[in-house]
């Protein structure tokens, strides 16, 4: 595999600017740009909110393991994984023998701000959305730590933000490429 074909898997708590940025890595590289949660909803014909009221949430992180396993090419793709798609068991591995992680970082209070005006998220569907924020930061915040390369986005320029996402990238699909390479 050539290195600048390699998939690149950004990841994150909710509000990090995983969407943003990922349009605007995967146009800068020609790739192709997928948001785990809109082709989950696009292949279950419903809403992310839907399937959690009516089928729970085990299931819709099912939908997010199928979609890892080959719901997307394999090669020139980005994908803006969904919050939670990495906090599950296994599924770190399953994206680093995919492509290349990396993670993108805010504050609480970033996130807070960012997340405040949208009510589309089930997990914020609560009475005290901030207490269920701090709360499943708490929970996932090693997990993101450790998924892969951490990239701060508070108060930093989007372009910023873009070309480090693709200076990380570069770098860490030239090791993936070569691991690949010996790996035959």
């Amino acid at each position: 595999m050539n290195a600048a074909d390699v998939n690149l898997y950004l990841v994150g708590f909710m509000g990090t600017g995983k969407s943003t940025v990922g349009r605007a890595v995967a146009q800068r590289l020609g790739f192709h740009a997928l948001d785990s949660d809109h082709e989950i909803e696009r292949l279950k014909g419903k809403s992310i909110p839907d399937i959690f009221a009516q089928e729970g949430e085990a299931v819709f992180r099912g939908y997010e393991r199928d979609f890892v396993l080959g719901g997307h090419p394999a090669e020139r793709t980005l994908i803006a994984c969904g919050g939670g798609l990495i906090v599950q068991p296994g599924m770190i591995e399953l994206l680093r023998v995919r492509g290349v992680i990396i993670c993108l970082h805010a504050s609480i209070e970033t996130i807070l701000d960012r997340t405040a005006r949208h009510r589309h998220r089930p997990l914020l569907n609560v009475e005290n959305p901030e207490t269920r924020i701090r709360s499943l930061y708490a929970e996932r915040e090693a997990i993101y730590k450790r998924a892969g390369t951490v990239i701060l986005t508070d108060s930093r320029p989007l372009n910023d933000i873009i070309a480090h996402v693709i200076r990380s990238w570069r770098r860490e699909a030239e090791d993936f490429a070569r691991a690949r390479a010996g790996a035959k």
